[in-house]
Formats: structure tokens, C-alpha cells, sequence
């Protein structure tokens, strides 16, 4: 049942029996995700303007989702001994999908650093032991989409004529760090185009080897992050980057 996205380009690795839980239990459900992940594009002009991180791209995909009754939803979890309550926690999932044979649990980690992945993989951990959910997913960035950030950004902004400073404004690209700035700046004394002396920098400092993506996902459930619970792992594909 993975084939489809598989074949869309997206990265996809199933641990634990997740693809035959999700197929059998949970056919509906799984099928309302992938619909919702295959329609789904981000616009490079709003990915630059908005700085890398978690704003219009991603919150339509949470509205998707959450329209499809993915929403949020936080278990409580109490410890009671004699009568008495020993312990208390709670743990908040951003989609919860609750279908007759269970509960899917799914986050998304468009850009965060990367220790975010051991937070939601344990999260899931405790959860599936408890018997709270049936499967975790977690939605990221893929490899391919990685790999080629830096050449679309730089091909989107060569575009709109991105030449130097002054024309950041007309782009409605937001404000920098000092240290940001000084960067590009040095770079550009080197004789690199601005545009590109401004691409670089902003890949680098937004979506950099310590963010959340693909490869540092793979890596800790490799390493056995999240076991025993069942497990799906989503990158999104360079081709839904549209511009």
C-alpha cells in the first residue's frame, strides 16, 4: 500500500509492522493521509518570504489534516495506587486519528532542530505501551528535497531578480540577523553574486544538517529510536516545491 507515495517520489520506511497494521486495520484512514500528502505543494515564494520555518506551507497541511479528523488531541495518563494518585502526565500529539480498530498518532516536523525526532519517537514509544496508539507517523522533510533546496531557492530568487539588498523588501523577505548579514556581505566581497551569496546563507541557516529531515530521522530509527512501536516515516519529495 506504500507504492503509490513510493512512486510520487516521496521517501517512505515502514518499522515494526506498521504497513501491515496500517493496510488491514486501518485502510480509510491511511488513504486519507496519503491523498492529503500527494495534493500537497509548497510554494517557493512562500517558503523564502517565510523564513524556513512552520508558516502558511505547513499550516495548510495541519488544516488539511485536521478537516480529515486528524486533530489534535492529548492523552492523559494517571498512575493510581490504593486509591491514590501517584502520577500524572499528559502527552499532546499535533494529529491523533481515532478509527474503530485504533488510534494513529502523526506528527509533522517541517523544521525544528533535530532532537525533536527522539522527543515524538519516544512519545510514541510510551504511548504504543500503554496501548494508547496503534501506529506513529512522523512527516518530514525528504532527501530529495533536501539535496536540491539550496539549487531551487537560488533559481526562485535568480527569477524574481534578487540582485542586492534593496530588493529584499519587494520580495517580502523578512529581517535578518546581524550575523546573517555579515555572512552574505562576505561573501559578496569575494565576488559571489548577491543572489546566490544569499540563497547559500539562507539554506544553510534555515534548513541545515541539524534541522529535522530525512536523514536524521532515518538515522535514529535505525538505531532502534521508538522501538518496539510500530512506525511510519513520511519525507516529503522535491517535487511538491512549486515556483
Amino acid at each position: 500500500m506504500l507504492g503509490p507515495l513510493r512512486d510520487a517520489g516521496f521517501d517512505v520506511l515502514a518499522r515494526n509492522h506498521a504497513e501491515a497494521i496500517l493496510a488491514h486495520d486501518f485502510a480509510t484512514e491511511t488513504a486519507e493521509l496519503f491523498d492529503a500528502l500527494t495534493r500537497y505543494r509548497i510554494s517557493l515564494a512562500e517558503l523564502v518570504s517565510g523564513g524556513g520555518g512552520e508558516s502558511g506551507q505547513t499550516q495548510r497541511l495541519r488544516r488539511t489534516l485536521a478537516d480529515r479528523d486528524w486533530a489534535k488531541h492529548k492523552f492523559s495518563v494517571q498512575t493510581i495506587v490504593d486509591g491514590q494518585e501517584r502520577e500524572a502526565v499528559s502527552h499532546e500529539v499535533d494529529h491523533v486519528r481515532f478509527g474503530p480498530a485504533g488510534t494513529l498518532a502523526l506528527e509533522i516536523e517541517w523544521n525544528n532542530k533535530d532532537p525533536f525526532f527522539d522527543r515524538d519517537l519516544e512519545n510514541f514509544q510510551r504511548l504504543h505501551a500503554m496501548s494508547a496508539i496503534s501506529v506513529g507517523i512522523i512527516v518530514t522533510r525528504g532527501s530529495s528535497m533536501q539535496e536540491v533546496l539550496f539549487d531551487r531557492v537560488r533559481d526562485w530568487l535568480d527569477g524574481q531578480g534578487l540582485r542586492e539588498e534593496a530588493d529584499l523588501e519587494r520580495l517580502g523577505i523578512g529581517t535578518r540577523t546581524a550575523a546573517q548579514r555579515r555572512n552574505v556581505a562576505t561573501q559578496v566581497a569575494r565576488g559571489v553574486p548577491f543572489g546566490e551569496a544569499f540563497s547559500r546563507n539562507f539554506v544553510t541557516s534555515k534548513f541545515g544538517i541539524a534541522t529535522t529531515h530525512w536523514a536524521k530521522l532515518e538515522d535514529r530509527v535505525r538505531r532502534g529510536v521508538g522501538n518496539p512501536c510500530p512506525l511510519l516515516l513520511i519525507g516529503l519529495p522535491e517535487s511538491i516545491l512549486d515556483g
